[in-house]
């Protein structure tokens, strides 16, 4: 048994910015992954992707991830189109892959299972359900939030939402994804409705304005801390969580845990591609804001 197992897509991304355009891996469980490599937890992927993208797993495997690779048709391809503003983005998806299923984790034990849907169809609700019964479900809602129109990604709101929550402990969402979720603009009230629902612990995730954590009826603030320069935002939320569950695997509280996650995606953010720092340089990002 691991101690937290990853399972979602990986992608061929686009990332377009301000600075320009890059070619890389992306998706949930690519950040994550990478996110996770260095810290001292026992992990492992489970993703789907085609032979002819199979190096990036081999690369995942070079720093000692633990990959459980399914064979797919095609891998997902998304476009990144960021402005200015860093918090918000623009995405297209040209190619998608196989979902999930439910007999591809029989053998598959963790204490916390990590879901990272990049589309609706990608992870079926029956696949939550079972999953729940062998551990904690931690769940980012924002692939079930995303409709795929003419290539183009829209927002909507996940029709399954009622009955798959209450298999799910933890929820990440962005404010913006929270709006959708629940019909309310408010993001302490949203958080409330997620929780009403039956999830055990929301997320939410601000951007440059750090995030919230609504768990056992209390909210918790986590500030953001200030990069030394902004440089590609892709994967941050990804990064967070990789941090947050990582110390909550570790029996932290959930406001030592957003810390450790938020000091993760400042150093992610300082450079493109995905965050390939230690324990060590997220605790110094930490120490250096308390002084």
């Amino acid at each position: 048994m691991v101690d937290i197992c990853c399972i979602g897509h990986i992608t061929l991304d686009k990332v377009v910015n301000p600075s320009g355009e890059v070619h890389m891996p992306g998706g949930t469980s690519f950040y994550f992954s990478h996110a996770i490599a260095n810290l001292d937890t026992r992990y492992s992927l489970v993703t789907a992707i085609a032979e002819s993208e199979r190096p990036i797993v081999s690369g995942l495997e070079s720093i000692g991830t633990s990959v459980t690779a399914l064979p797919s048709a095609h891998t997902v391809y998304f476009e990144n189109i960021y402005g200015l503003d860093q918090d918000s983005r623009t995405q297209r998806v040209t190619q998608k892959a196989d979902p999930f299923e439910v007999n591809s984790f029989l053998d598959v034990d963790a204490g916390t299972y990590h879901l990272g849907p990049l589309l609706g169809d990608d992870i079926p609700l029956a696949l939550i359900k079972y999953l729940s019964a062998k551990g904690v479900v931690s769940l980012d809602v924002q692939g079930y939030l995303r409709m795929v129109k003419d290539q183009n990604v829209v927002a909507t709101d996940w029709a399954e939402k009622t009955e798959a929550l209450p298999y799910v402990d933890i929820l990440k969402a962005n404010d913006s994804e929270l709006a959708v979720l629940t019909g309310c603009d408010d993001v302490r009230e949203g958080a409330q409705i997620i929780a009403a629902l039956g999830v055990n612990e929301v997320v939410v995730t601000l951007g440059s304005k750090g995030s919230l954590i609504y768990t056992g009826g209390e909210f918790h603030e986590i500030p953001a801390y200030t990069p030394n320069e902004i440089v590609d935002a892709t994967g941050c939320g990804d990064t967070y969580m990789a941090g947050y569950l990582y110390k909550r695997s570790k029996n932290a509280d959930c406001e030592e845990a957003g810390k450790f996650g938020a000091a993760m995606a400042t150093l992610k953010i300082q450079s493109s591609g995905p965050f390939r720092g230690t324990g060590t340089d997220v605790y110094a990002i930490i120490r250096q804001a308390a002084d």
